[in-house]
């Protein structure tokens, strides 16, 4: 399959999850392939040899029945050997090539294509040595090892390029990324040195334009001049663009990213089948109405060729589905599903209905639609606040998510959230009558799921959970309440002993430390409500407290709540 052909429209997914059987860590880092988890010190674990292509083959047949064409894989790091690398490194390496050969002539026999991952930059103790932070030397060692990779793998379709987000803090093993293109210049030069090699093979090279905020690139995920000062001018059959459907991570009430018309070179839109940020598919977070809108947005634009679907990859949680591999989620499945069927031309509830058809036959399809209209409903007024969620704020060169206190998994409520949603929000009536309704419509989804056979599985733990959520709406924007904060903690306490993959409530009413902040003053400041930088953004929040990144890395842990020094890049990357 010419993946290059202008008229080929790719339907992408992310076929890591038989990787995380693996893994015995309590929290999990779903971002790329726990490879640490899988070796021993020259080799790989014998059953990671026997248990993946089975399983993979498994996936690859479930994705290839829903229409997709195309499946990702990490990582480029851990398929190309090079002679600096210690001998046990090259004996697993090599372990990972033979079982990676596998896979791919298991896509292949599913008509599915094969694109692997990499972030810009790996490197390792002998990389550094060999390349010395020479970015020449680097170029063009990088690009020897994509032509080692394309001609010794003709089943590889493609690179999909991360630049923007490294691995995680928590990440060990034999490589660490780290973020090498810092400027729109940096960039450039990247892609026209490496354009050519994947020309000269006809693969695709597959950028994402997904950043964290960092360096003077950091905004080019959604900022127009950036994305010029990048792309323009850099032509080639190659290169596609790949940029997630809005201009933060995969939340909700994001407009579509203006990225998508803003040139004419080829794109791939990408979403979240599995929410990382609404439950892990733990309990139903349907998309299929804001997906469609999306696209319905997009219209006949021809540039983008192709949908990129992440039903395992995402964010750190305790959650132990894989997706078509083992104890599934139905609510995951069924994203997955939809999101196919809207790419290839049907409209949400024909998608429903085909779904509810083949999955669920006990249900009639009218009685599906209510539930997960209802569903929807819940999600974005109890697990968001509407008004907050609708506004467009950034700070520095990200654009702000529009959830605050929800995080993976785990629920933060305490008296900076309190006292920051008290400034950001200003009909508090409106916001908790509209988590109180949610919460209804939830009970009535319990309901109608146990009249109409729906899968209940997951709607107890959403329910208890939405339960802390709706509190927590009265703890943010009722006059402080003892009452309330006794409530909270004795449903924080009846939940983690019904619940072993619960979400971490992290409560903290200590105002102390608070009321000396003027958040009322300080956040129009560092905050803003259009994209545009202001001069102030110029000359303080971009430059100033740039120069605080030094102190606020040392500090790392103090910086916000604990989890977040340990795990993504830390907060203090959003000053760099």
């Amino acid at each position: 399959m010419n993946l290059c052909g202008e008229s080929q429209r790719m339907l992408m997914i992310d076929g890591t999850g038989p990787f995380f059987r693996f893994t015995k860590k309590k929290r999990i880092n779903w971002s790329k392939i726990p490879f640490s988890d899988l070796e021993t010190e020259n080799d790989l674990r014998a059953e990671v040899a026997n248990k993946v292509p089975e399983d993979f083959a498994k996936f690859a047949a479930k994705a290839r029945a829903l229409g997709y064409n195309a499946v990702t894989l990490d990582d480029v790091a851990h398929l190309v050997v090079d002679k600096c690398y210690p001998t046990p490194l090259r004996e697993k390496l090599s372990a990972y090539r033979r079982l990676y050969a596998e896979l791919f002539e298991i896509a292949k026999a599913n008509g599915l294509s094969v694109f692997i991952t990499m972030d810009i930059m790996f490197f390792n103790d002998a990389l550094r040595r060999k390349l010395r932070k020479n970015r020449q030397r680097t170029l063009r060692w990088l690009n020897e090892c994509l032509e080692r990779l394309f001609a010794e793998f003709a089943s590889i379709a493609g690179v999909i390029m991360r630049f923007g987000e490294t691995d995680g803090v928590d990440v060990t093993g034999d490589f660490r990324s780290e973020l090498w293109l810092r400027s729109p210049h940096e960039a450039r030069q990247f892609l026209r040195s490496l354009l050519p090699t994947f020309e000269r093979y006809s693969r695709l090279m597959v950028f994402r334009t997904w950043c964290v905020g960092a360096f003077k690139i950091g905004d080019l995920t959604w900022n127009q001049e950036r994305f010029a000062e990048v792309f323009e001018g850099v032509d080639s059959p190659s290169l596609v663009i790949s940029c997630k459907y809005g201009e933060s991570d995969f939340f909700r009430y994001l407009p579509l990213n203006p990225l998508f018309t803003t040139s004419r070179h080829k794109k791939v839109i990408e979403f979240q089948a599995r929410r990382e940020y609404e439950g892990f598919g733990a309990y139903p977070s349907f998309i299929g109405w804001d997906t469609e809108d999306y696209l319905n947005q997009l219209g006949a634009n021809a540039n983008v060729i192709g949908m990129s679907v992440w039903c395992q990859t995402g964010g750190w949680g305790k959650r132990r589905q894989l997706t078509f591999v083992r104890n599934s989620s139905v609510w995951v499945e069924l994203n997955t599903f939809v999101l196919a069927r809207l790419w290839q031309g049907s409209t949400c509830e024909q998608a429903i209905e085909e779904f509810s058809r083949e999955s669920m036959p006990q249900v009639p399809t009218r009685v599906l639609v209510d539930f997960l209209r209802r569903s929807d409903i819940v999600i974005k007024d109890l697990l968001y606040i509407r008004e907050l969620a609708e506004r467009q704020l950034y700070f520095r060169r990200l654009r702000l998510p529009p959830q605050l206190y929800v995080f993976w998994d785990r629920i933060i409520i305490d008296e900076m959230v309190r006292s920051v949603l008290v400034c950001l929000v200003q009909d508090k009536e409106q916001a908790l009558e509209e988590a109180k309704a949610a919460f209804e419509e939830l009970q009535t989804m319990t309901a109608m799921a146990e009249e109409h056979g729906i899968p209940k599985k997951g709607l107890k733990l959403q329910l208890a959970t939405f339960e802390i959520l709706l509190a927590a709406r009265e703890y943010f924007f009722r006059p402080n309440d003892e009452a309330v904060q006794s409530r909270l903690r004795e449903l924080k306490t009846n939940y983690q002993l019904r619940y072993k993959r619960h979400y971490a409530v992290l409560l903290n009413f200590d105002q102390s430390a608070v009321h000396k902040i003027p958040l009322r003053w300080l956040i129009p400041v560092v905050v803003r409500e259009r994209s545009r930088y202001r001069v102030v953004d110029q000359v303080l929040t971009v430059r100033l407290l740039g120069l605080l990144y030094p102190l606020a890395h040392r500090f790392r842990s103090r910086l916000g709540p604990k989890f977040a020094s340990k795990q993504a890049m830390g907060l203090e990357v959003l000053l760099k």
